[in-house]
């Protein structure tokens, strides 16, 4: 049988499959708007969205609030008017902002980690927006929809769960990340399990996407086997002639191999999965002095982090591999040709006439 389409509320995307957020500007509109014109649901990135938007370096928020209806706008053209969504991280200094840009944009969903969505309801409230918070425990899944249900009397339109084996920041301390595939499928069994108590309460379906670590169309179906609706997948877009990052960020993860993968911590304290370089090697060792503050997360401080995190970011994305942090999933080693979107979807739905094995759920 083929993958069922996936229904969020009176969205239906022909596929299960959510591309993943990322940024700093590694998923805007081409990107986006290319998955979701072949069948699955495209995600941009709201992190530093507007970097190469001409008032960037004097004024960040309006940067990135241009970029954003920029990119929705274009993304939906390259669809063809299907939906789009956008990844929006809580822990921004202008979340609220960027949320109701969004939403004014004509977003479809929002999808929304780094921290806990707590307000994310009354930010979209009256629009029809999609709302999913990113969870990595059954723990963040009960705060949050307790949360909604009790001052929003609402739930979460879908739900995406992020394991420890994503790339970017992580929602685990370090010593978490060494938990077992058997073990997390048991976090994510009781996550569902949660949900459905929600989906009783407030008599709807909430889907539930798995992420992290998904790389093929066998991980789609074990996901699929523990109850989820979908998978969200971010690592294997990147290898793509429609990612937004500069053929050099593509390559970078063409060469890599599983040796080459890393834990860093970012400025704010958390994990995250990146790319062995020269400049993951030297901030190890030796911190970068802050010159400029580009005015991204809550809680960083310029004069105490060991180095400006959205420089790191625009560097790569620009092809600056070296001497820029390029984030990247625990099995990007796998990855080692540029596909089209095209190619990529018809090989994870199992459309792929080279591999009919996947095809069967």
């Amino acid at each position: 049988m083929e993958l069922k389409p996936l229904q969020i509320g009176d969205l239906i995307i022909k596929y299960p499959i959510i591309q993943g957020g990322m940024g700093v500007g590694i998923s805007r509109s081409k990107l986006a708007g290319a998955v979701s014109a072949n069948g699955g649901l495209g995600i941009i990135s709201s992190a530093q969205i507007g970097y190469d938007e001409p008032e960037f370096n004097k004024n960040q928020h309006q940067a990135n609030i241009n970029a954003i209806h920029k990119h929705i706008k274009k993304a939906k053209q390259i669809s063809g008017g299907k939906p789009v969504g956008i990844n929006i991280m809580v822990a921004l200094k202008n979340y609220e902002s960027q949320v109701k840009a969004s939403v004014a944009a004509g977003a479809n969903v929002i999808i929304s980690g780094a921290g806990l969505p707590m307000h994310l309801p009354e930010y979209v409230e009256g629009s029809g927006c999609k709302i999913a918070p990113i969870v990595s425990s059954e723990k963040a899944a009960v705060i949050i929809l307790r949360n909604w249900a009790k001052k929003y009397n609402r739930t979460a339109d879908f739900i995406v769960i992020e394991g420890p084996e994503a790339g970017g920041h992580l929602g685990f301390k370090k010593e978490q990340l060494s938990i077992t595939k058997e073990e997390y499928d048991n976090e994510i069994k009781k996550i569902i399990a949660t949900v459905k108590e929600f989906e009783e309460k407030f008599e709807k379906k909430i889907p539930v996407i798995v992420a992290g670590g998904i790389f093929n169309n066998s991980d789609i179906c074990h996901a699929l086997s523990l109850g989820a609706s979908g998978v969200q997948i971010a690592s294997r877009f990147v290898a793509t002639y429609e990612c937004d990052a500069d053929e050099k960020y593509k390559q970078a993860y063409i060469n890599a191999s599983d040796k080459d993968i890393e834990i860093i911590m970012s400025p704010v304290g958390m994990p995250g999965r990146a790319i062995r370089n020269k400049f993951v090697s030297f901030i190890k060792e030796k911190q970068i002095p802050v010159d400029k503050c580009f005015n991204c997360l809550k809680k960083c401080n310029p004069a105490k982090v060991p180095y400006c995190i959205t420089k790191a970011l625009v560097d790569a994305v620009l092809g600056d591999i070296d001497n820029g942090l390029i984030f990247a999933g625990a099995n990007v080693g796998r990855i080692n040709k540029i596909v089209s979107v095209h190619e990529l979807m018809e090989e994870l739905v199992g459309h792929n006439k080279s591999d009919m094995r996947g095809r069967l759920c």
